[in-house]
Protein backbone atom coordinates (compact mmCIF):
# COMPACT_ATOMS: atom_id res chain seq x y z
CA UNK A 1 0.00 0.00 0.00
CA UNK A 2 0.87 3.45 -0.47
CA UNK A 3 0.35 5.72 2.46
CA UNK A 4 2.92 8.92 3.59
CA UNK A 5 2.63 9.46 7.27
CA UNK A 6 3.59 12.03 9.34
CA UNK A 7 3.91 10.83 12.95
CA UNK A 8 3.42 13.34 15.50
CA UNK A 9 5.03 12.35 19.34
CA UNK A 10 7.16 9.59 17.00
CA UNK A 11 10.10 8.77 20.39
CA UNK A 12 6.91 8.23 22.76
CA UNK A 13 5.60 4.85 23.18
CA UNK A 14 2.78 4.72 20.92
CA UNK A 15 5.09 6.68 18.19
CA UNK A 16 7.26 4.17 18.09
CA UNK A 17 5.35 1.46 17.77
CA UNK A 18 4.01 3.55 14.68
CA UNK A 19 7.10 3.88 13.15
CA UNK A 20 7.78 -0.29 13.75
CA UNK A 21 4.30 -0.60 11.52
CA UNK A 22 5.59 2.02 8.76
CA UNK A 23 8.74 0.16 8.90
CA UNK A 24 6.77 -3.31 8.44
CA UNK A 25 4.34 -2.20 5.85
CA UNK A 26 7.33 -0.38 4.03
CA UNK A 27 5.76 3.42 4.14
CA UNK A 28 7.39 6.51 3.76
CA UNK A 29 7.29 8.44 6.71
CA UNK A 30 7.58 12.04 5.51
CA UNK A 31 6.89 13.99 8.84
CA UNK A 32 8.22 13.53 12.32
CA UNK A 33 7.74 15.64 15.97
CA UNK A 34 8.39 15.34 19.06
CA UNK A 35 8.80 16.83 22.39
CA UNK A 36 12.86 17.18 23.61
CA UNK A 37 14.17 13.36 23.36
CA UNK A 38 16.02 14.49 20.27
CA UNK A 39 18.50 11.72 20.93
CA UNK A 40 15.66 9.37 19.97
CA UNK A 41 14.16 11.69 17.51
CA UNK A 42 17.87 12.07 15.24
CA UNK A 43 18.09 8.05 15.12
CA UNK A 44 14.54 8.20 13.39
CA UNK A 45 15.45 11.03 11.15
CA UNK A 46 18.48 9.12 9.98
CA UNK A 47 16.52 5.82 9.52
CA UNK A 48 13.54 7.39 7.85
CA UNK A 49 14.75 10.15 6.23
CA UNK A 50 11.86 12.76 6.61
CA UNK A 51 11.38 15.57 5.26
CA UNK A 52 10.71 17.83 8.46
CA UNK A 53 10.90 17.29 11.95
CA UNK A 54 9.49 19.44 14.91
CA UNK A 55 10.65 19.87 18.14
CA UNK A 56 8.17 21.82 20.70
CA UNK A 57 11.17 22.39 22.96
CA UNK A 58 12.97 25.54 21.37
CA UNK A 59 16.30 24.82 22.90
CA UNK A 60 15.87 20.83 22.09
CA UNK A 61 14.78 21.90 18.37
CA UNK A 62 18.32 23.88 18.41
CA UNK A 63 20.51 21.17 19.34
CA UNK A 64 18.78 19.50 16.72
CA UNK A 65 19.44 21.31 13.74
CA UNK A 66 23.53 20.69 15.00
CA UNK A 67 23.20 17.32 15.06
CA UNK A 68 21.26 16.31 11.89
CA UNK A 69 23.24 19.26 9.79
CA UNK A 70 24.49 16.84 7.42
CA UNK A 71 20.86 15.90 6.74
CA UNK A 72 18.23 17.75 4.13
CA UNK A 73 15.41 18.05 6.39
CA UNK A 74 13.96 21.12 7.93
CA UNK A 75 13.74 21.57 11.43
CA UNK A 76 10.85 23.53 13.21
CA UNK A 77 9.97 24.12 17.13
CA UNK A 78 7.10 24.85 19.10
CA UNK A 79 3.50 24.80 18.62
CA UNK A 80 4.11 26.30 14.86
CA UNK A 81 5.87 23.88 14.39
CA UNK A 82 4.21 20.91 15.49
CA UNK A 83 1.07 21.90 13.71
CA UNK A 84 3.20 22.44 10.57
CA UNK A 85 3.93 18.64 10.84
CA UNK A 86 0.67 18.08 11.44
CA UNK A 87 -0.55 19.84 7.90
CA UNK A 88 2.55 19.18 5.65
CA UNK A 89 1.64 19.06 2.52
CA UNK A 90 3.14 15.60 1.37
CA UNK A 91 1.56 13.67 3.79
CA UNK A 92 -2.06 11.77 3.48
CA UNK A 93 -2.31 10.51 7.34
CA UNK A 94 -1.40 12.21 10.41
CA UNK A 95 -0.51 10.15 13.42
CA UNK A 96 -0.76 12.34 16.58
CA UNK A 97 -0.24 10.36 19.37
CA UNK A 98 1.03 13.60 20.92
CA UNK A 99 0.60 12.95 24.83
CA UNK A 100 -2.23 15.55 26.49
CA UNK A 101 -4.07 19.00 25.23
CA UNK A 102 -1.31 20.16 23.20
CA UNK A 103 -2.61 17.67 20.85
CA UNK A 104 -5.53 19.69 19.91
CA UNK A 105 -4.27 22.47 18.04
CA UNK A 106 -2.11 20.32 15.97
CA UNK A 107 -5.50 17.75 15.21
CA UNK A 108 -7.19 20.99 14.18
CA UNK A 109 -4.34 22.15 11.80
CA UNK A 110 -4.47 18.91 10.09
CA UNK A 111 -8.33 19.04 10.23
CA UNK A 112 -8.07 22.61 8.32
CA UNK A 113 -5.35 20.73 5.74
CA UNK A 114 -7.63 18.19 5.23
CA UNK A 115 -5.49 15.54 6.74
CA UNK A 116 -7.22 11.95 7.45
CA UNK A 117 -6.03 11.70 11.30
CA UNK A 118 -5.21 8.35 13.26
CA UNK A 119 -5.95 9.53 16.67
CA UNK A 120 -4.35 8.54 19.81
CA UNK A 121 -4.40 11.95 21.26
CA UNK A 122 -7.53 11.09 23.26
CA UNK A 123 -7.34 14.76 24.99
CA UNK A 124 -7.73 16.29 22.11
CA UNK A 125 -11.55 14.82 21.55
CA UNK A 126 -12.20 14.95 25.79
CA UNK A 127 -11.91 18.65 25.95
CA UNK A 128 -12.46 19.88 22.21
CA UNK A 129 -14.94 16.96 20.75
CA UNK A 130 -17.45 19.72 19.89
CA UNK A 131 -14.85 21.37 18.05
CA UNK A 132 -12.84 18.57 16.56
CA UNK A 133 -15.61 16.84 15.32
CA UNK A 134 -17.80 19.52 14.09
CA UNK A 135 -14.35 20.60 11.84
CA UNK A 136 -13.79 17.32 10.48
CA UNK A 137 -17.39 16.80 9.17
CA UNK A 138 -17.14 19.96 7.40
CA UNK A 139 -13.83 19.30 6.28
CA UNK A 140 -14.69 15.31 5.04
CA UNK A 141 -11.79 14.32 7.23
CA UNK A 142 -11.31 11.20 8.76
CA UNK A 143 -10.91 9.98 12.61
CA UNK A 144 -9.44 6.53 12.84
CA UNK A 145 -9.05 5.68 16.35
CA UNK A 146 -5.83 3.95 17.37
CA UNK A 147 -6.61 3.57 21.44
CA UNK A 148 -6.97 -0.11 21.49
CA UNK A 149 -10.62 -0.22 22.54
CA UNK A 150 -11.80 3.13 20.43
CA UNK A 151 -10.54 1.03 17.75
CA UNK A 152 -12.20 -2.45 18.84
CA UNK A 153 -15.70 -0.50 18.33
CA UNK A 154 -14.96 1.07 15.47
CA UNK A 155 -14.06 -2.72 14.04
CA UNK A 156 -17.08 -3.58 15.34
CA UNK A 157 -19.19 -1.36 14.08
CA UNK A 158 -17.86 -2.05 10.80
CA UNK A 159 -20.84 -4.51 10.49
CA UNK A 160 -23.17 -2.40 11.63
CA UNK A 161 -25.86 -1.18 8.86
CA UNK A 162 -27.26 1.11 11.12
CA UNK A 163 -26.85 3.01 14.47
CA UNK A 164 -30.49 2.71 15.45
CA UNK A 165 -30.09 -0.47 16.44
CA UNK A 166 -26.97 -0.04 18.56
CA UNK A 167 -28.09 -0.62 22.41
CA UNK A 168 -24.57 0.25 23.89
CA UNK A 169 -20.64 0.69 23.49
CA UNK A 170 -18.63 -2.03 26.44
CA UNK A 171 -15.33 -0.54 27.10
CA UNK A 172 -12.91 -2.92 28.48
CA UNK A 173 -10.55 -1.95 31.42
CA UNK A 174 -7.53 -4.02 32.74
CA UNK A 175 -8.39 -2.33 35.97
CA UNK A 176 -4.71 -2.07 36.41
CA UNK A 177 -1.79 -3.01 38.86
CA UNK A 178 -4.67 -1.94 41.85
CA UNK A 179 -8.15 -4.10 40.84
CA UNK A 180 -9.78 -4.61 43.79
CA UNK A 181 -7.66 -2.53 46.10
CA UNK A 182 -9.65 -0.45 48.90
CA UNK A 183 -9.33 3.39 49.17
CA UNK A 184 -6.93 2.53 52.41
CA UNK A 185 -4.77 0.67 50.46
CA UNK A 186 -4.76 3.15 47.78
CA UNK A 187 -3.65 5.76 49.92
CA UNK A 188 -0.59 3.81 50.10
CA UNK A 189 0.15 3.23 46.73
CA UNK A 190 3.93 4.69 45.45
CA UNK A 191 4.82 6.16 41.66
CA UNK A 192 7.05 3.07 41.22
CA UNK A 193 4.40 0.64 42.30
CA UNK A 194 1.63 2.40 39.82
CA UNK A 195 4.20 2.28 36.92
CA UNK A 196 4.21 -1.32 36.58
CA UNK A 197 0.99 -2.17 34.51
CA UNK A 198 0.13 -5.63 34.47
CA UNK A 199 -0.09 -6.25 30.81
CA UNK A 200 0.21 -3.21 28.83
CA UNK A 201 4.13 -1.22 27.93
CA UNK A 202 3.20 2.71 28.02
CA UNK A 203 4.45 5.83 28.97
CA UNK A 204 4.12 6.72 32.48
CA UNK A 205 1.49 9.60 31.96
CA UNK A 206 -0.49 6.96 30.45
CA UNK A 207 0.60 4.41 32.75
CA UNK A 208 -0.47 6.34 35.62
CA UNK A 209 -3.98 7.14 34.51
CA UNK A 210 -4.71 3.35 33.77
CA UNK A 211 -4.09 2.86 37.32
CA UNK A 212 -6.19 5.59 38.56
CA UNK A 213 -8.95 4.65 35.96
CA UNK A 214 -8.45 7.93 34.18
CA UNK A 215 -8.09 6.34 31.71
CA UNK A 216 -11.27 5.29 31.03
CA UNK A 217 -12.80 7.69 32.14
CA UNK A 218 -10.98 9.89 29.38
CA UNK A 219 -11.92 7.15 26.44
CA UNK A 220 -15.86 6.87 27.75
CA UNK A 221 -15.47 10.82 26.54
CA UNK A 222 -13.90 10.17 23.69
CA UNK A 223 -16.09 7.49 22.72
CA UNK A 224 -18.96 9.66 23.19
CA UNK A 225 -17.36 11.95 20.25
CA UNK A 226 -16.50 9.33 18.17
CA UNK A 227 -19.12 7.27 17.85
CA UNK A 228 -21.83 9.85 18.46
CA UNK A 229 -23.67 8.55 21.92
CA UNK A 230 -24.48 9.74 24.77
CA UNK A 231 -22.12 8.51 28.21
CA UNK A 232 -25.00 6.58 29.62
CA UNK A 233 -24.79 4.52 26.47
CA UNK A 234 -21.27 3.43 27.45
CA UNK A 235 -20.51 1.00 30.22
CA UNK A 236 -17.27 0.05 31.10
CA UNK A 237 -16.66 -4.00 32.32
CA UNK A 238 -13.42 -4.88 34.04
CA UNK A 239 -11.36 -7.44 31.43
CA UNK A 240 -8.13 -8.21 33.59
CA UNK A 241 -6.13 -10.59 30.64
CA UNK A 242 -6.60 -7.41 28.33
CA UNK A 243 -7.73 -9.52 25.56
CA UNK A 244 -11.00 -8.37 24.80
CA UNK A 245 -10.42 -4.95 24.24
CA UNK A 246 -14.44 -3.56 23.56
CA UNK A 247 -17.64 -5.08 22.78
CA UNK A 248 -21.08 -3.42 21.12
CA UNK A 249 -24.32 -4.81 22.07
CA UNK A 250 -27.36 -4.23 19.58
CA UNK A 251 -31.01 -3.97 20.46
CA UNK A 252 -31.84 -7.75 20.04
CA UNK A 253 -28.64 -8.32 22.61
CA UNK A 254 -26.42 -9.66 20.76
CA UNK A 255 -23.13 -8.51 21.64
CA UNK A 256 -19.98 -8.86 19.52
CA UNK A 257 -16.03 -8.26 20.54
CA UNK A 258 -12.92 -7.78 19.32
CA UNK A 259 -10.25 -10.13 20.67
CA UNK A 260 -6.76 -9.66 20.39
CA UNK A 261 -3.06 -10.01 22.02
CA UNK A 262 -2.44 -6.78 23.95
CA UNK A 263 0.14 -5.38 21.27
CA UNK A 264 -0.98 -1.47 20.87
CA UNK A 265 0.27 -2.67 17.26
CA UNK A 266 -2.69 -3.99 16.19
CA UNK A 267 -4.92 -0.79 16.39
CA UNK A 268 -2.19 1.07 14.76
CA UNK A 269 -1.77 -0.98 11.74
CA UNK A 270 -5.66 -1.14 11.41
CA UNK A 271 -5.59 2.72 11.85
CA UNK A 272 -2.75 3.22 8.77
CA UNK A 273 -4.71 0.38 6.58
CA UNK A 274 -7.79 1.28 6.75
CA UNK A 275 -10.25 -0.01 5.37
CA UNK A 276 -8.11 -2.74 4.46
CA UNK A 277 -5.87 -5.56 6.31
CA UNK A 278 -2.27 -6.81 6.47
CA UNK A 279 -0.24 -9.39 7.74
CA UNK A 280 0.55 -7.86 11.18
CA UNK A 281 4.21 -8.33 12.88
CA UNK A 282 1.75 -9.30 16.25
CA UNK A 283 1.44 -12.83 18.05
CA UNK A 284 -1.53 -14.80 16.48
CA UNK A 285 -3.98 -14.69 19.88
CA UNK A 286 -3.85 -18.49 21.11
CA UNK A 287 -7.22 -18.41 23.24
CA UNK A 288 -5.95 -21.93 25.13
CA UNK A 289 -2.73 -19.94 26.43
CA UNK A 290 -5.37 -18.02 28.44
CA UNK A 291 -7.91 -21.19 29.52
CA UNK A 292 -9.96 -18.57 31.34
CA UNK A 293 -11.15 -14.91 30.96
CA UNK A 294 -12.47 -12.87 33.60
CA UNK A 295 -14.77 -9.95 33.91
CA UNK A 296 -15.90 -7.64 36.74
CA UNK A 297 -17.82 -3.99 37.01
CA UNK A 298 -15.25 -1.39 37.27
CA UNK A 299 -15.62 0.56 41.17
CA UNK A 300 -16.46 4.16 40.24
CA UNK A 301 -16.85 4.70 44.28
CA UNK A 302 -12.75 4.20 44.89
CA UNK A 303 -11.50 5.11 41.59
CA UNK A 304 -13.30 8.51 41.78
CA UNK A 305 -11.14 9.42 38.20
CA UNK A 306 -14.14 7.10 36.34
CA UNK A 307 -16.96 8.82 38.21
CA UNK A 308 -15.51 12.19 38.12
CA UNK A 309 -15.21 11.56 34.38
CA UNK A 310 -18.66 10.89 33.88
CA UNK A 311 -19.90 13.69 35.95
CA UNK A 312 -17.64 15.71 33.91
CA UNK A 313 -19.14 14.44 30.71
CA UNK A 314 -23.02 14.94 31.75
CA UNK A 315 -22.06 18.61 32.41
CA UNK A 316 -20.42 19.19 29.04
CA UNK A 317 -19.10 22.79 28.23
CA UNK A 318 -15.51 23.08 29.70
CA UNK A 319 -15.97 20.43 32.65
CA UNK A 320 -14.12 17.66 30.84
CA UNK A 321 -11.33 20.21 29.98
CA UNK A 322 -11.21 20.95 33.27
CA UNK A 323 -11.03 17.61 34.90
CA UNK A 324 -8.24 16.91 31.99
CA UNK A 325 -6.01 19.24 32.82
CA UNK A 326 -6.64 18.98 36.82
CA UNK A 327 -5.54 15.11 36.06
CA UNK A 328 -2.73 15.88 34.03
CA UNK A 329 -1.12 17.86 36.63
CA UNK A 330 -2.24 15.77 39.18
CA UNK A 331 -0.46 13.17 37.65
CA UNK A 332 3.48 14.84 37.85
CA UNK A 333 2.79 15.97 40.83
CA UNK A 334 2.33 12.35 41.54
CA UNK A 335 5.03 10.92 39.97
CA UNK A 336 7.68 13.80 42.07
CA UNK A 337 6.21 12.66 45.22
CA UNK A 338 3.82 15.52 46.11
CA UNK A 339 0.55 14.08 46.63
CA UNK A 340 -0.71 10.66 47.06
CA UNK A 341 -2.55 8.21 44.53
CA UNK A 342 -5.88 9.27 46.23
CA UNK A 343 -5.26 12.90 45.71
CA UNK A 344 -5.24 12.00 42.03
CA UNK A 345 -9.27 11.39 41.72
CA UNK A 346 -9.81 13.69 44.51
CA UNK A 347 -8.52 16.82 42.87
CA UNK A 348 -9.62 16.03 39.04
CA UNK A 349 -13.07 15.71 41.07
CA UNK A 350 -12.74 18.72 42.53
CA UNK A 351 -11.41 20.90 39.75
CA UNK A 352 -14.22 20.01 37.56
CA UNK A 353 -16.65 20.68 40.01
CA UNK A 354 -14.95 24.32 40.12
CA UNK A 355 -15.38 24.74 36.88
CA UNK A 356 -18.50 27.25 35.91
CA UNK A 357 -21.33 25.93 33.63
CA UNK A 358 -21.09 27.87 29.98
CA UNK A 359 -23.98 28.43 27.87
CA UNK A 360 -23.96 27.90 24.01
CA UNK A 361 -20.78 26.78 22.06
CA UNK A 362 -17.22 27.21 23.24
CA UNK A 363 -14.31 28.53 21.43
CA UNK A 364 -10.39 27.09 21.36
CA UNK A 365 -9.37 30.26 23.12
CA UNK A 366 -11.99 29.21 26.27
CA UNK A 367 -10.86 25.71 26.46
CA UNK A 368 -7.12 26.46 26.67
CA UNK A 369 -8.42 28.95 29.23
CA UNK A 370 -10.28 25.79 31.41
CA UNK A 371 -7.10 23.94 31.23
CA UNK A 372 -5.23 26.29 32.60
CA UNK A 373 -7.18 27.27 35.41
CA UNK A 374 -7.61 23.75 36.10
CA UNK A 375 -4.01 23.54 36.40
CA UNK A 376 -3.53 26.48 38.99
CA UNK A 377 -6.26 24.90 41.23
CA UNK A 378 -4.56 21.86 41.74
CA UNK A 379 -1.60 23.53 41.67
CA UNK A 380 -3.25 25.89 45.22
CA UNK A 381 -5.31 23.54 46.64
CA UNK A 382 -2.52 20.85 46.45
CA UNK A 383 0.20 23.56 47.88
CA UNK A 384 2.26 23.05 44.94
CA UNK A 385 2.08 26.50 43.82
CA UNK A 386 5.48 27.97 42.51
Amino acid sequence: MKRFLSVLGSTGSIGTQTLDVARKLGLKVCAVAANRNIRLLEKQIREFKPDLAAVFDESAARDLKIAVADLPVRVVSGMEGLCEAASYSKADLICNSVVGLIGLQPTLAAIAAKKDIALANKETLVAGGAIVMKAAKAAGVKILPVDSEHSAIFQCLQGCPDKKILKRIILTASGGPFFGWSTEQLKQVTPEQALRHPNWNMGPKVTIDSATMMNKGLEIMEASWLFDLPASKIDVLVQRESVVHSLIEYVDNSVIAQLGVPDMRIPIQYAITWPERYVSPVKQLDLAEYATLTFARADEETFRCLRACRNAMQRGGLAPAAANGANEVAVRLFLEHKISFTDIGELVSDAAQHQPDVAGDVSVDDILNADAEARRYVLKVSGCMR
